[in-house]
């Protein structure tokens, strides 16, 4: 079981690494392409559509089974819509296919994390979901560090003709039809038990998915905005480092140091900090620190010295941050139903990454320093949902208790 569980953790940092090839060059291509800096945001927004819409019914279908057999379909799916992307030279067209790849590319994020929720026992899950948290950020760390190495390196372009960024998403698809078939060869199919075997249709467990108890929505909506002002910093630094005149191998290089301090963060403090009982509590102070990192770094005069020091602080944070909300998650997931619970988070995580860059690229046009402060913001409009959450939380268990009690006076 232990095998499977490390598995699955080396396949998620393949799938970051690979996934995240073509980011470092996007800024440079879109512009390349004489389209406006918005439609980054737009390019983004359709991705994050399609993990919204498909996370869902990834999530179910695979709770019915076969697994492994969508992880692959998704991942090809994925490649088609990238190399489209990057060839078909109409921005509406672009769009179309960004939307293609995100309903992909969500089959693996929710299935494997459904697998390892299934297989991890739930005093150990924090901590396997923060190994997983580790990878797919030193996965993307060393996805952007070698996209922008092949974008960049005059011998490497001169070699593979890389200087054309199209060439960048090829190889990423290549790349990425061998990761599918590692999969389907490797990664053990696990069926569900009989007993627990949806026997409701397809359309009948989607809107099954839509009985949440309040606390849990409320959690999710705080998590929407946590998304959008964690997704606005990622994706705005890439276009912020292009703007100050940082070539794409700085911002990979940024980045790979990113991905050093989340590991770092997930594999020694996620396990410490995992074991605190008032975990909304712990997230509402990572994420008011993280407001007011944010509100500081990008006011500094000595900008990437700030964004090697101060900076990196946020990013243990987030680091810290991202597994306790899925173990939270999780404890919320009736047996057999993980993938449908993933499904469900994946799409709010999604609803900040379509609002938050299609709000994002307006804002970043009237002011950088806007759109990173709005980042902020969300982080402690998040922090007050978590406030509501914690009051009902309390409400429920002095109802539980009063129950209990008069069940034993009676």
């Amino acid at each position: 079981m232990k095998k499977t569980i490390y598995l699955i953790i080396f396949f998620s940092f393949i799938q970051s690494l690979i996934s995240n090839l073509g980011h470092p060059v996007t800024p440079a291509f879109v512009r390349s392409l004489d389209i406006p800096d918005y439609m980054f945001g737009v390019f983004f927004s359709a991705m994050s559509l399609g993990l919204m819409i498909g996370g869902p019914i990834w999530g179910v279908l695979g709770d019915q089974g076969k697994k492994k057999k969508y992880i692959v379909f998704g991942i090809l799916a994925y490649s088609f819509g990238q190399v489209c992307f990057a060839y078909v030279g109409n921005a509406s067209l672009m769009v179309l296919f960004r939307f293609i790849s995100g309903f992909g590319i969500v089959s693996a994020i929710t299935l494997l994390t459904s697998y390892l929720i299934e297989l991890s026992e739930p005093r150990d899950r924090a901590r396997f979901l923060a190994y997983v948290a580790a990878a797919v950020t030193l996965g993307a760390s060393f996805g952007y560090a070698i996209g922008g190495f092949l974008s960049s390196n005059p011998f490497i372009s001169n070699l593979l003709g890389t200087s054309d960024y199209r060439l960048i998403f090829l190889i990423q698809a290549i790349l990425n039809a061998a990761y599918a078939l590692s999969i389907y060869l490797f990664l053990k199919e696990i069926e569900p038990p009989v007993s627990l075997k949806p026997r409701n249709s397809i359309l009948k467990d989607l809107k099954g998915i839509t009985k949440i108890e309040p606390s849990l929505l409320i959690f999710l909506l705080s998590l929407a905005l946590i998304t959008i002002g964690s997704t606005n910093l990622n994706k705005y630094i890439d276009v912020y480092f292009d703007e100050l005149g940082y070539t794409p191998l700085d911002l990979g290089a940024f980045v790979m140091a990113t991905g050093v301090a989340s590991l770092f963060a997930s594999v020694i403090l996620v396990p410490i900090f995992a074991k605190f009982k008032k975990q909304l509590v712990l997230i509402s102070i990572i994420h008011i620190l993280s407001a007011l990192i944010v509100f500081y770094v990008f006011r500094s005069n000595v900008f990437l010295l700030t964004m090697y020091t101060v900076f990196m602080v946020y990013v243990v944070l987030k680091a810290i941050y991202q597994p306790l909300e899925q173990n939270y998650i999780s404890l919320h997931a009736k047996e057999g139903k993980y993938g449908s619970a993933m499904g469900i988070r994946q799409s709010f995580v999604s609803i900040g990454m379509v609002i938050g860059p299609l709000l994002g690229g307006f804002l970043y046009e009237k002011s950088p320093i806007l759109l990173f402060d709005s980042s902020a913001f969300a982080f402690l409009l998040g922090v007050l949902l978590l406030g509501v959450v914690y009051l009902l939380e309390r409400k429920k268990k002095k109802t539980t208790e009063i129950s209990a009690d008069s069940s034993l006076n009676g």
